[in-house]
Order: structure tokens, then C-alpha cells, then sequence
């Protein structure tokens, strides 16, 4: 379990985010035309795994729109955005935004991707909801990198994760 804070109250998880170099877990999550994707049909891509609780909040929407527009600069790399949303309202968000350069994933159906990834929220009002983490996932399928947001509130370190892929 990892401690975090919600507006600086205390919070955790429902365990711990891969280790580096280890194999990532394979996911089934659901694309915004509602078919189903899993870390395999990104073989031989490198992935950046943005993970938050809900585009509709402030800080997820800014991770979302700052790595659309890193992400039209790294090759062989798909990012990822993963939250609980209904596939529905990433298509709008991403729509109004005019964001292309990033997929748009969700944990709606069965909730198995935050348990694998150990970023479901366990308590705060946002329980049951995913953490705000990056996972930067290598071509090979290994972790290379990973960062658990220490306060919900606070958006990743961008240039960490897009340094972790610039290195690989």
C-alpha cells in the first residue's frame, strides 16, 4: 500500500506501483469506441502509462493536454491516459481539446487494471477511483520507470517520465 495525500490529508492505495524492471502486468482496459485493449497490442512500442482519477478535474485534464503535446515528439511511443472515466467523456474531453496524440483508456468495466497497477484509491472521497501515477513501460514489456503523485493534487513530473523514454 503507498501513502499519498488528498488536500494533505492522508490517503493510500490498495498496494504498490510495479517495480523497475520488472514485467508489466497486461491490462484490459476499454477504448473510447468501446473495444478492448491490452499492454499487447502496444508490442514493441514504448508506453507512458498516465494514470488519474478523472479528466473532468483540473490537474488530470493538464496532465492530459501536457503529454498530447510532448508525445507528438517521441517515437515509437504511445501514451496512455487511464482512469476510471466512461470512455464517452474521454471522447468529448478529447474532442473539445483537440487532442490526438494521446489514447484514452478505461478502468470502468472491472477495476482490475488499478488493482494490478496498485493505484486504486482505497479511501478519500475519491475511493475506488485511480492515483495519480506514470509508468513508463519499455518496448520489451519492463518498467523503466514509475512515479506514485505524492499529493493528488499535484501533477506528475512530466520531464522525469519523458526523460525515462528519451534514454531508452
Amino acid at each position: 500500500m503507498a501513502t499519498i495525500t488528498f488536500k494533505g490529508e492522508p490517503a493510500h492505495t490498495v498496494g504498490e506501483l510495479p517495480k523497475n524492471n520488472s514485467k508489466a502486468p497486461d491490462f484490459k482496459l476499454v477504448n473510447s469506441d468501446l473495444s478492448e485493449k491490452s499492454l499487447k497490442d502496444y508490442k514493441g512500442q514504448h508506453v507512458i502509462l498516465n494514470i488519474f482519477p478523472s479528466v473532468d478535474t483540473g490537474i488530470c485534464a493538464t496532465s492530459v493536454r501536457n503529454f498530447n503535446k510532448e508525445a507528438s515528439e517521441l517515437e515509437n511511443t504511445k501514451v496512455l491516459c487511464v482512469s476510471k472515466d466512461l470512455p464517452f467523456a474521454f471522447s468529448r474531453f478529447c474532442a473539445a481539446e483537440g487532442l490526438n496524440n494521446v489514447e484514452t483508456l478505461s478502468d470502468f468495466k472491472t477495476g482490475q487494471f488499478g488493482k494490478d497497477y496498485g493505484v486504486t484509491m482505497a479511501d478519500t472521497p475519491f475511493s475506488e477511483l485511480l492515483s495519480r501515477a506514470v509508468v513508463v513501460i519499455n518496448k520489451d514489456g519492463n518498467v523503466v520507470y514509475t512515479e506514485q503523485v505524492p499529493e493528488i493534487a499535484q501533477e506528475p513530473n512530466y520531464k522525469a517520465a519523458l526523460e525515462a523514454v528519451a534514454n531508452l
